[in-house]
């Protein structure tokens, strides 16, 4: 454990789901909660996440596993895409909560964040940078090498393993909007 025991994480939901996925497995946000606050004693895990009314079950199964999530209005796309860009309102709530934290873990790997990140380490309340994939993450957060937690080595720890469950106990989360399953264990 880190010596900070009152840390917050600011993950990028849609940066860590679309990182992962690319990378052939699921995460378990179960397990990736457990693994925040055992690794780096995150009390406070803040998922930023565009709002989807479909969605309501996948946001009650985050908020079961203590994830406060903050929601932004999505936009539907030609060709059936929805976007939601979570970037302004990560940034806004890293700030406000900044007198309530002692470090703040970053979850993305999106350049956008490359001067909230600065700033935060400067101020020395940047605990770590947790990209979701080391062959895919934006040039900008390169010089940050030291301070970076590549998620590509945490699949054993994080990766859903459906076999390892009941069905019956089993909820899923992470919807694929094409083919409707749902992926991911939450408990």
């Amino acid at each position: 454990m880190h010596k900070s025991n009152n840390n917050y994480a600011f993950v990028d939901s849609q940066n860590l789901n679309l990182g992962i996925r690319e990378q052939g497995w699921v995460l378990d946000f179960k397990r990736f909660r457990i693994y925040l606050l055992e690794n780096y004693s995150v009390t406070k895990a803040f998922l930023f996440i565009g709002y989807v009314p479909e969605n309501q079950w996948l946001y009650t199964a985050l908020q079961k596993e203590e994830f406060i999530l903050i929601f932004k209005p999505t936009l539907n796309l030609p060709g059936g895409k929805v976007k939601g860009n979570v970037d302004a309102e990560l940034v806004l709530h890293t700030m406000i909560e900044y007198p309530n934290y002692d470090q703040a873990l970053i979850v993305t790997g999106d350049g956008d964040f490359a001067c909230l990140i600065e700033y935060l380490l400067k101020k020395q309340k940047l605990l770590r940078l947790m990209v979701p994939d080391r062959n895919r993450y934006s040039s900008l957060l390169a010089r940050l090498r030291p301070k970076i937690v590549f998620m590509n080595d945490l699949r054993r720890k994080l990766e859903y393993k459906k076999e390892a469950f009941p069905r019956d106990e089993t909820l899923w989360i992470a919807s694929n909007r094409d083919s409707k399953e749902r992926i991911a264990y939450l408990g």
